[in-house]
């Protein structure tokens, strides 16, 4: 998760350095786009992705502080033996 979040920050600044030059640009998709507008989207994408960051730190962390011990391959594991059939009485 933590290069997701790096890869959306490149994103993010490339976004609004573009954005902040030529608006229509970076919002191609509108008539009259704005640089405010610009702004509004940035900031929810670093909001996203210091977000990001910090979860996947966070789950990196508790993956190191849990590990679960692995038993040895190399211990016999006792087997039960089979039981004999009893044969059934003579009349």
């Amino acid at each position: 998760m933590i290069p997701a979040a790096l890869n959306l920050g490149i994103l993010t600044v490339l976004f609004f350095v573009i954005g902040m030059i030529k608006p229509g640009w970076a919002l191609f998709f509108m008539k009259q786009p704005t640089r405010f507008l610009i702004v509004v989207i940035t900031t929810i994408l670093v909001m996203i992705s210091v977000t990001m960051y910090g979860e996947g730190h966070r789950q990196a962390q508790l993956a190191q502080q849990v590990k679960v011990p692995v038993p040895p391959s190399s211990v016999p594991v006792p087997v039960p033996a089979p039981e004999k059939a009893v044969a059934p009485a003579a009349k």
